[in-house]
């Protein structure tokens, strides 16, 4: 019982100090906010741009503050690791049965970006980044679903310029207004339509089941399997790229030549790319292909990686990975090859493109 009486003067007590500020000036309790102390939580960003504070941010600066802030649970490329969330990708798959809802793919306004990232962002950490530091992680959440080019600046002053994917995905809820006329105080409980029709069966329809889940899965599987390709000229192009990776595999002597204060560098500089590629004994396919011989060998050729369309026509035309052909994707990726799933902005300087093209070649398989 005395636990119980202590829970009602406990909730009395709660409900007497939430009136407080409205019981104030009778009880003598308390002052008005001052202006800077409502300033103080007045952070909030609307999707118009009211609250936006003046300042300007770039992908390229983004990209380093995002690698030191966000990556360790967004990843580099924006593209999630382990349960936390994908900020980039999923363009298109709202309709699916999974859809993947990403900032690029769903989130209708940019104000919730910049609003999220600079009260709440980084994890553990919040309310630390700069109105630059946000514009400008902001701006590369932005280039990394394809939103903006690699040498965009957001600034408030051109903030809504941008244009999200999915702005029109949402609806305003007017069903106090537009449903009011099915809201009365007495229902209706019969006769309530003066006629009822029946204008289809379930059988014509097509909603009552009539084969087993297992049966319609092998009859998905039946229809979307690729027919097997005759086309004489795409059998001459693989022929002649398995003759290219046949040619240009490196031999032990070239592999000892390399320098190895080159690939030295190159290791380094490859750090930017491990988050989705490996290289080495037991490399495996990650969000991108092991990269093992990938110098001089033929596009698409890693087994079992499901590469972008742009990338199996290019592989389908007989792009090879010339050093030539490697160092002018590395510099701008999207640039080089639009669509690509690659992400990455693209390395800055020609010294870091050879250093880590030096040491792709040190993993000849």
């Amino acid at each position: 019982m005395s636990k119980f009486l202590n829970l009602l003067v406990g909730t009395a007590l709660v409900s007497t100090f939430a009136a407080a500020p409205a019981m104030a000036e009778k009880f003598g309790l308390g002052r008005p906010a001052l202006p800077e102390e409502i300033a103080a939580w007045d952070l909030d960003v609307s999707p118009d741009g009211t609250g936006l504070p003046a300042g300007s941010g770039s992908v390229e600066d983004g990209e380093m503050l995002f690698s030191d802030h966000c990556a360790i649970c967004h990843g580099d490329f924006a593209e999630g690791v382990d349960n936390w969330p994908k900020l980039a990708g999923g363009q298109g798959t709202l309709a699916d049965k999974d859809p993947l809802k990403t900032v690029g793919s769903y989130w209708p306004y940019l104000s919730t970006v910049w609003d999220y990232v600079h009260r709440s962002m980084p994890f553990g950490n919040a309310q630390t980044l700069t109105a630059d530091d946000t514009y400008a992680i902001v701006a590369y959440i932005l280039y990394s679903n394809d939103l903006v080019e690699d040498d965009f600046v957001l600034s408030n002053e051109n903030f809504l310029e941008v244009e999200m994917p999915n702005a029109d995905g949402f609806i305003i809820d007017d069903r106090e207004e537009a449903e009011a006329h099915f809201w009365t105080d007495t229902p209706c409980m019969e006769n309530c339509k003066e006629s009822v029709e029946i204008t289809m069966r379930a059988a014509v329809l097509d909603v009552t089941p009539t084969e087993t889940r297992a049966k319609k899965v092998q009859e998905l599987i039946r229809k979307t399997k690729p027919e097997p390709r005759e086309d004489a000229a795409v059998e001459e192009v693989k022929a002649e790229q398995a003759a290219v990776s046949e040619e240009a595999a490196a031999p032990a002597e070239e592999t000892a030549a390399l320098d190895p204060e080159l690939v030295k560098a190159g290791e380094k500089v490859f750090k930017k790319c491990k988050a989705c590629h490996q290289v080495g004994e037991g490399a495996k396919n990650k969000t991108g292909p092991l990269l093992n011989g990938i110098v001089g060998a033929a596009a698409g050729q890693a087994e079992k990686y499901k590469y972008s369309k742009v990338m199996k026509a290019a592989a389908e035309e007989g792009l090879v990975w010339s050093e030539e052909e490697l160092a002018a994707f590395l510099a701008k990726p999207k640039a080089y090859m639009k669509g690509t799933k690659m992400s990455f902005a693209g390395l800055k300087s020609e010294e870091d493109i050879q250093a880590v093209i030096a040491y792709l070649k040190s993993f000849p398989q």
